[in-house]
């Protein structure tokens, strides 16, 4: 039972029709929710769930401008928890991240105090936007935007995974359940709490999330983005004298030998000093509305084919019912089900599960999230992002310190995968008092192939039982992966 409409028996088009996503009670997928998606809605719950987020960062802004924002106040407003119930986000193991602790809240209240004084009462935008406040990052990035917002719309999020569950979940199938800091009371200045009847799994409820407010990878509105328009930006400056003083604290900081990232250093300190314009940039994504909506659609479209689709193709078609999930000792679990899974990309047409859109799989952690989706039904422990005190390895599948392997995904275009073949996999095993790993790599042409074959030849590494290749070319020919 992998996904929400297998553990509570409803039909994924139920969930579609519904306009929600059909989340993995496995692990955190990479989506979260943009808010720009909310201000820039048709569907006004949405518009008023951003005027909402506006309504209580500018109460916040009042707060600290007011230097109100006491130890005790901050905790109260600014700290949070991270919403893990909802099964999204930028967890590597399980569903559960850091949340919003004191260096967030710290950044925030500095930022309402000196850069972002008019933050509210912006007159080039149509609107304020949650993200401005991350653009100059310091502490205020896009997991600390996801998790704010997710916190400030949690209510709604409640009320629709309710509203659903009714619906279409049979009673032994929900709890009603009290759920902290729902609301926020002006007057009282305070957030208050709710109870909801929700759907109930492993000891905890759920929130069900609409697609349409989802998005990945960045927001619409980033510092990465704003970066890399730079030099569009300080050109359409509307005065020609502030023009000109933006270019001169530019170009004073290169010369033609910086790199791209020295001159996107020195673009992000000119912004630092011309705070206007952020405001010219927001501006423009503004008139670009309608872009937002598309890529953010894209982006979950594909996310859903390659860790819904894709995966319940592979579990319940290759999987389900094979040694796949068999018990024995951690080695040779997990080199089983390594070899298995070779077997069903390599002669079972299973590599269609890393091919969105035509587009081979292009992310490590992507490699990994979908992994550790097929190890749902083990009785071993299966930690993601294991660090031992010598950094982390991809996973460590383990009952006990003394039956622990380890087990390392690398695709075959990773710059570093020579480096990674001479020395990280033994460090790390020593670091975790076990010598049983595995490297895993995943290649998807001929000259990955090669290049593949090339290193494993120097470092005299072929023919070894735990270096697996497996061979996800779409052509699947039979080759020389066959280590």
């Amino acid at each position: 039972m992998i996904y929400f409409s297998d553990v509570f028996n409803v039909e994924p088009d139920v969930l579609y029709a519904r306009g929600a996503f059909n989340i993995t009670l496995v692990n955190d997928l990479p989506l979260f929710v943009d808010p720009f998606l909310l201000f820039d809605s048709k569907r006004p719950e949405f518009r008023a769930l951003h005027d909402d987020i506006i309504k209580y960062l500018v109460f916040v802004r009042d707060r600290a401008q007011a230097n109100e924002l006491t130890e005790g106040a901050i905790s109260q407003w600014l700290f949070f928890r991270e919403v893990k119930q909802n099964w999204l986000g930028f967890s590597r193991q399980g569903n559960s991240g850091t949340g919003l602790g004191k260096q967030f809240a710290q950044v925030l209240a500095r930022n309402f105090q000196r850069v972002f004084r008019d933050f509210g009462t912006e007159t080039l935008t149509k609107s304020s936007h949650l993200e401005k406040l991350g653009l100059l990052s310091g502490g205020v990035g896009r997991d600390h935007l996801s998790d704010f917002t997710t916190n400030l719309i949690k209510g709604y999020l409640l009320k629709y995974t309710e509203d659903f569950a009714k619906k279409h979940l049979h009673s032994n199938q929900l709890k009603q359940v009290h759920v902290e800091r729902v609301n926020f009371n002006y007057e009282t200045r305070r957030w208050q709490s709710g109870h909801f009847v929700l759907p109930w799994h492993a000891g905890d409820y759920v929130i069900l999330t609409p697609c349409e407010i989802l998005t990945r990878d960045e927001a619409w509105i980033n510092q990465g983005d704003m970066l890399s328009q730079f030099f569009q930006l300080r050109q359409s400056l509307p005065d020609e004298h502030l023009r000109a003083q933006v270019n001169d604290h530019f170009l004073r900081q290169i010369n033609e030998r910086s790199t791209q990232d020295e001159r996107k250093a020195a673009a992000l300190r000119t912004i630092k000093q011309f705070t206007m314009l952020i405001d010219h940039y927001i501006k423009w994504k503004e008139e670009n509305a309608s872009e937002a909506h598309v890529v953010s659609s894209k982006k979950v479209q594909e996310t859903h084919t390659q860790f819904v689709d894709n995966i319940r193709e592979l579990v319940l078609k290759h999987l389900v019912g094979t040694e796949f999930y068999e018990k024995g000792d951690s080695y040779e679990e997990a080199l089983q089900r390594v070899k298995y899974l070779k077997h069903v990309i390599e002669d079972n047409d299973g590599y269609r599960v890393f091919y969105v859109s035509g587009t081979p799989v292009k992310r490590e952690s992507d490699l990994h999230t979908m992994f550790r989706l097929t190890w749902y039904a083990t009785m071993f422990d299966v930690n993601a992002e294991v660090n031992n005190g010598r950094g982390p390895v991809d996973y460590k599948v383990s009952k006990g310190k003394r039956n622990a392997s380890l087990v390392e995904f690398k695709l075959a275009n990773n710059s570093s995968l020579r480096r990674n073949l001479e020395k990280q996999v033994q460090v790390y095993a020593k670091a975790s008092q076990t010598d049983r790993s595995i490297k895993v790599i995943l290649y998807f042409s001929d000259t990955e192939l090669v290049k593949i074959t090339g290193i494993l030849r120097d470092l005299k590494l072929q023919d070894r039982e735990d270096i697996v290749l497996i061979d996800a070319s779409r052509d699947n020919k039979i080759s020389g992966s066959k280590t």
